[in-house]
């Protein structure tokens, strides 16, 4: 089982199986059951303990059960009918044959009374502290089934739509311009019929979660939420201040636009942000990193950021580079004088573009006013 690896490609090249062969709920099951297609089917994660009769009396003939709670009569049967059977794991923080993405809700449940430490969010980041050292291959199985899913789900959600990534630094404050910018930019993008994709976390990625959320509303829901923000500017020294705060404003204007969140545990002092209404929440920080990128078939801007940022500009160039997802997808980098003078990324990006398909899919921007137009012009090179 070691050899199982979470898959980061895109949707187009991973949908080999039947999609409809997936049973991620209870009424799909019913579904199932009743047109008597439930044989050869995937069944991640439903409580199936009250379907005994219907699990005694079908086919269920290499059909595969991710985790599904059943009765030891139902799960005797199907395993003598030729099924595989993977029981719940018991006492784990995560489900890792979940069959959809997380929401910020179950991430952060019980944060209002108790505070962080005691959401899903921070317990699953303390049992993966305490297994990732120790080689128990169970534990290493469970992170990969557990992100193999997670991916498995987001490209489901993310069928057919454009994807933009937005990445930059978690250092940015609330309260600050920069986060302001970042947040009018992806409401922008959002508005302008775009999934807006981030890391999920903190800082750029939140003001751009926060962006997308406030696109169905008037112009000056965002500028509330940027104030009533302000008051817990970072996740430190306090997270749970961080994110109450944020759930202020999710409460005082509910019903905000999706967007998708990828953040990871493997950097767990960094909290997910609550304004991705799809959470893709990765222990193994590599896939989460490739997948945001393949994912984002409709461009990326990386907006000023510090060491990770630059690593997602790389991380980016090089499948452009070789065309090895196929046509280069638009680059928008943002701020001039950071990408020039205090991390000089642009001009070596530049360098590896020049006489390759990619130079007409790079941009450098001053502001993210300019965005927008810059990414329209680099998608129209790709059509012409």
């Amino acid at each position: 089982m070691a050899g199982v690896q979470p898959n980061s490609e895109p949707p187009a090249s991973r949908r080999a199986h039947d999609s409809d062969h997936e049973i991620e709920s209870l009424a799909e099951f019913d579904r199932a059951v009743a047109s008597g297609r439930l044989a050869g089917h995937r069944i991640q994660s439903v409580d199936l303990t009250d379907r005994t009769f219907a699990l005694l009396s079908t086919d269920t003939t290499e059909s595969v059960f991710l985790g599904c709670a059943m009765e030891p009569d139902a799960a005797a049967k199907v395993r003598a009918g030729g099924a595989l059977v993977f029981p719940p794991i018991p006492d784990l923080p995560f489900d890792p044959y979940r069959g959809s993405l997380y929401g910020p809700d179950e991430l952060f449940e019980g944060l209002a009374d108790a505070g962080y430490e005691a959401t899903p969010d921070a317990r699953t980041y303390h049992w993966y502290q305490e297994t990732r050292t120790d080689g128990d291959i169970f534990a290493s199985m469970l992170r990969s089934i557990h992100d193999d899913a997670v991916s498995d789900a987001l490209d489901e959600h993310l069928a057919g739509a454009r994807v933009v990534g937005v990445m930059g630094g978690h250092a940015m404050e609330r309260g600050s311009a920069a986060y302001a910018g970042a947040a009018r930019l992806a409401r922008r993008l959002a508005r302008d019929g775009m999934t807006v994709a981030t890391g999920g976390g903190p800082g750029a990625m939140e003001a751009a979660n926060l962006g997308a959320y406030a696109a169905p509303f008037e112009d000056t829901m965002l500028d509330s939420a940027l104030e009533i923000l302000a008051k817990a500017p970072h996740f430190t020294p306090s997270v749970t201040d961080w994110a109450r705060v944020a759930f202020e404003v999710r409460r005082s204007r509910p019903g905000g636009n999706s967007s998708v969140g990828m953040p990871t545990w493997f950097y767990g002092h960094e909290p997910p942000n609550a304004f991705a209404s799809h959470v893709a929440k990765y222990f193994v920080n590599a896939v989460r990193e490739d997948g945001l990128l393949a994912r984002s078939n409709a461009g990326v801007v990386f907006l000023p950021g510090a060491a990770g940022t630059v690593q997602e500009i790389f991380d980016n160039a090089t499948p452009n580079y070789y065309e090895s997802r196929g046509e280069p997808t638009p680059m928008v980098l943002v701020n001039r004088e950071h990408w020039t003078q205090k991390l000089p990324a642009w001009p070596l990006l530049q360098a590896l573009a020049a006489d390759r398909v990619m130079a007409a899919r790079i941009a450098l921007v001053d502001s993210v006013d300019e965005v927008p137009d810059a990414l329209a012009r680099l998608a129209a090179e790709a059509d012409s």
